[in-house]
């Protein structure tokens, strides 16, 4: 397995476990919500399920959030290589590893420190299309692509 694909399976499992989490949570609090309707009465009763059901919707944007992630990590083929920055590169830029797919926390495989981040972001869409040698600055920083894999 390629670093790039060892970045691309990390990334699969953090968002998947995403998922089961919120899905998990969700379920809890339908049941929670179940069982506080078989015992409870009164305006108490009411602003608990009332709170349940808010939090519910917050659980159920996040996990659509970490659904669309997969569908797009899902599409990117981690063995594919190309001159060009495209959705699923690994970018090395100022000696830092950019993971062009979706916006995600940092991670680290094999003692080096990766970045994901989504092809539309302002550092995304400067890097999008390019190739190594290309030069760009944003926000007082200038940047040098390295490589690409």
């Amino acid at each position: 397995m390629t670093f790039k694909q060892k970045i691309h399976a990390y990334y699969l499992q953090m968002v998947q476990d995403r998922i089961d989490v919120f899905r998990d949570m969700i379920s809890a609090l339908t049941e929670d919500s179940k069982n506080d309707a078989k015992g409870s009465a009164g305006d108490k009763h009411e602003t608990a399920l009332s709170m349940m059901h808010i939090e519910q919707e917050k659980l159920t944007n996040k996990l659509k959030e970490a659904l669309t992630q997969k569908v797009i990590l899902d599409k990117i083929d981690a063995s594919k290589t190309t001159k060009n920055i495209i959705s699923g590169s690994l970018v090395q830029a100022n000696g830092i590893y950019l993971y062009l797919s979706v916006a995600l926390p940092k991670i680290t495989i094999e003692g080096i420190n990766v970045i994901a981040l989504s092809p539309q972001s302002p550092l995304g869409t400067h890097l999008m299309g390019n190739k190594v040698g290309f030069q760009f600055e944003i926000n007082g920083t200038h940047y040098i692509i390295e490589s690409i894999e």
